[in-house]
């Protein structure tokens, strides 16, 4: 025996060697589904690529779209600019220097019927990545559907609509949590009624790593977060064995690779046993879905070119790992937003490992080494430690207002970061392998300009809409947010008659106020 310890990034310790078989008489598709949801998993069909992609303006990233789906994505994931994400118009003064740099920029119902001009909702699936302001999106989304004709029965995508870990770790919030709980529940609501087949809220582990967790602490938190969603929607009332199917999971790949695949595969367990102990009978309400996206803090603006390396073997942790779809990021995403040859070679990664591979020839090929077996037993442990002291607390909002999660992620990525500064960790090409760089020739930037666009596009919308019927849908908006109904009816309204997102955003923030 060497001596030396060797440990995960969450410190638990690796074996030299091991020897001891888990007892394990699981079969894929069968409960607790640690092995996978489906029997046949991607022998029936492979995962959805998606590729995240928005920016500058809607008419642009309509372009980038139909670029994609021609290059065979499967499955569009929208990304939104910051003023976007937070309820301000492109117009408003906070939104200087931002407007269409980490996404798109959606001031109404035009830039969305923009955005997907050309393209069938009813033929795709989209996933939106969008919080504090999700419902607004998604009724913009339902209002385009509608104006297509499309069946909204049949409507599938995914809102991301996950409030909690924006307190914890990324800060897009707009209102106090008991409110933004209330829009959350309200679209889980509204939907099983008028939109069953659309992923309600995607569960998201990604930010929190991030930040800066490990991947004990990304396991943990959000299965915490996701525990607190389940009882609030039990809370007022909606059935689990309905509601519980439509949520979805969005975890983080790093570059750790048995520990990714072993995170992935105690997740799947550890949330069987939640909705179970919640009250979820039926098996479809017992199995976790979720997506999965490269690590984004993983890339290196040093050597770039390295990057493919880290996204290719991320990207084969989560298709072993069981994910049901995938976003490969481009390799030179530490640098700027993507340029198109960078994301078509992402896409191709994830065609080469589905098609050429052969590991999606067989259901969860790892199922049986004693590593993975004992490190997916030994994950479920460690987060489990976590989510009995969160539960203690009394749920994951008590412990994001007592600061518990923020300072355990801060407290972890402190830890990281010293270890790549004195050398412990070794980041090929920025603490070690180190070379002279020579500066990125292709850059993808996008120019200030936009957000002058932006504006124009805005005070011609105010200038040929019904300003009496917008003012009419916002006065609606508000007396029903000093209720208790469903605010989703109101905000369609709302979007239809085009009001702008700040509008609406600062309708409900004149009830809610600011957190």
């Amino acid at each position: 025996m060497s001596g030396k310890k060797i440990s995960t990034t969450s410190g638990i310790e690796i074996k030299e060697v091991y020897t001891q078989p888990s007892s394990m008489h699981e079969l894929p598709g069968e409960f607790p589904y640690t092995r996978g949801i489906q029997k046949d998993m991607y022998r029936g069909k492979p995962w959805t690529m998606r590729q995240y992609a928005g920016f500058s303006t809607a008419e642009e990233s309509n372009k980038r779209y139909h670029y994609l789906l021609s290059q065979g994505t499967m499955g569009l994931s929208v990304a939104f600019d910051l003023p976007t994400q937070i309820g301000y118009d492109s117009d408003h003064e906070l939104a200087e220097g931002e407007v269409g740099k980490v996404g798109v920029a959606i001031d109404s119902l035009k830039d969305i019927e923009t955005l997907f001009d050309g393209i069938r909702l009813a033929d795709i699936t989209t996933s939106m990545t969008i919080n504090a302001t999700a419902p607004v999106l998604l009724a913009m989304y339902i209002a385009l559907a509608k104006k297509q004709g499309a069946d909204l029965k049949q409507l599938s995508g995914t809102v991301q609509n996950d409030i909690l870990k924006e307190y914890a770790a990324r800060g897009t919030y707009i209102y106090p949590p008991g409110p933004s709980m209330r829009l959350i529940t309200d679209v889980f609501e509204y939907c099983s009624k008028e939109v069953p087949k659309w992923n309600t809220i995607s569960i998201s582990g990604y930010h929190i790593r991030e930040a800066g967790s490990t991947a004990v602490q990304e396991l943990a938190f959000t299965l915490a977060n996701g525990k607190t969603y389940l009882k609030a929607a039990l809370e007022k009332g909606l059935d689990i064995n309905v509601f519980a199917k439509r949520l979805s999971f969005f975890f983080n790949c790093h570059n750790n690779f048995f520990e990714e695949i072993a995170k992935f595969r105690a997740a799947r367990r550890m949330w069987a046993h939640i909705t179970k102990e919640l009250g979820a009978t039926d098996p479809g309400a017992q199995k976790l879905r979720f997506h999965t996206q490269t690590g984004g803090s993983t890339l290196t603006a040093q050597q770039p070119m390295n990057n493919i390396v880290r996204i290719s073997n991320q990207a084969l942790a989560a298709v072993l790992g069981g994910t049901q779809s995938l976003h490969t990021n481009g390799y030179d995403e530490a640098i700027s937003l993507p340029t198109e040859i960078a994301a078509q070679l992402a896409l191709r990664t994830q065609q080469i490992i589905a098609f050429e591979s052969g590991v999606t020839d067989t259901v969860d090929p790892l199922a049986g080494s004693y590593f993975v077996e004992e490190l997916t037993n030994e994950m479920e442990k460690a987060a489990q430690i976590y989510i009995d002291k969160i539960d203690a607390m009394g749920g994951a909002v008590k412990a994001i207002e007592q600061d518990y999660i923020q300072q355990e992620i801060a407290a972890s990525a402190y830890q990281y970061q010293r270890e790549i500064e004195n050398g412990e960790k070794i980041l090929v090409g920025v603490n070690r392998f180190k070379q002279e760089e020579q500066p990125q020739a292709n850059v993808f930037r996008v120019d200030d300009s936009i957000r002058i666009h932006q504006m124009e596009k805005i005070a011609r919308l105010k200038a040929e809409r019904n300003s009496n019927l917008v003012n009419n849908c916002l006065l609606q908006l508000n007396n029903a947010a000093r209720g208790t109904d469903n605010l989703m009816p109101f905000l369609l309204e709302a979007v239809e008659n085009y009001a702008t997102l700040g509008e609406i955003a600062d309708s409900l923030r004149n009830v809610f106020g600011e957190y």
